[in-house]
């Protein structure tokens, strides 16, 4: 008979995070495909774990699966991890877990601790429909392109950002999505320098660049959904209708991005379309 393939979240800081079957299949298996063995074999040692160590990453993992769907097959069972967190979000394991399935191999998942769940429960954000988008690309352009097709998403983003990207891409979400749209900045979750800021992203782009330790770590950015078409259209209206009278048009965009944090480049366009419908009122008899 085939063996088992399953696959176990680890902690995502604290240590003790882990679940005590978690162990119990550490232990018990044949093998232990992690991440980084490096990364990992500190762990299982800190929990008494002797299992035999393999690579599984980016970089193997396509070459790799092959070898370990035949020992599955053979009956010997093994254990997928990461470094940190359950494995395949926004890690490696998915050409492990497909070739298993493929092959009739039995794929248990041994639930345990997510940066994207935790972050999540504690954001104060909406949570009863929301949408993983993962790492955004590393390319300006590129993330600024997959930001703007998520601009009019109703649920709630969640994205996984590093410390050397993060000021940039809230910078970006700022632009993008509107400066005062409700979002939240979850870093270091259960590790000893957790923080979890809630606030717009011109706020939590203020917090960040106020204090360099802010942006050590690892990070998990949750932005509220874009409110209902028509309910944006009128505030939109309402607040530009009140700017216009005041202001020139492109500060009129600009400051109602602020206050309604909706997008300045629809805002712009929208405020043209006011002036030439004003202007049209005029000149009728």
């Amino acid at each position: 008979m085939s063996g088992t393939l399953y696959v176990v979240a680890t902690p995502i800081g604290n240590r003790a995070d882990i679940s005590a079957r978690a162990i119990e299949v550490l232990s018990a298996v044949d093998l232990i495909a992690a991440e980084d063995t490096r990364h990992s074999r500190p762990l299982l040692k800190h929990y008494g774990v002797r299992t035999p160590l393999q690579a599984l990453h980016e970089h193997n993992e396509r070459q790799q699966a092959e070898a370990l769907v035949a020992r599955l097959k053979a009956g010997e069972s093994i254990a997928l991890i990461s470094d940190a967190g359950t494995p395949l979000i926004s890690d490696p394991g998915f050409n492990l877990v497909r070739a298993a399935r493929a092959a009739g191999v039995t794929v248990v998942p041994v639930p345990g601790p997510s940066a994207l769940i935790a972050a999540l429960s504690a954001a104060g954000l909406p949570t009863d429909r929301f949408v993983f988008e993962g790492f955004l690309p590393s390319r300006p352009a590129a993330r600024r392109e997959r930001l703007a097709a998520l601009a009019e998403e109703p649920r709630t983003l969640v994205f996984y950002e590093s410390s050397h990207r993060i000021a940039d891409s809230l910078a970006d979400m700022r632009e993008l999505f509107g400066a005062g749209r409700p979002a939240a900045v979850a870093r270091e979750l259960s590790k000893a320098f957790e923080e979890i800021q809630s606030g717009t992203l011109e706020e939590l782009l203020d917090w960040l660049q106020a204090d360099p330790n802010r942006r050590r770590g690892e990070f998990v950015v949750l932005v509220h959904g874009a409110p209902p078409a028509a309910e944006d259209e009128d505030e939109a209206r309402r607040v530009l209708g009140v700017l216009l009278e005041e202001m020139p048009l492109k500060k009129a965009a600009a400051l109602a991005a602020r206050l309604t944090g909706q997008r300045k480049n629809r805002l712009y366009q929208l405020a043209l379309e006011m002036t030439a419908e004003g202007a049209s009122e005029g000149e009728r008899p």
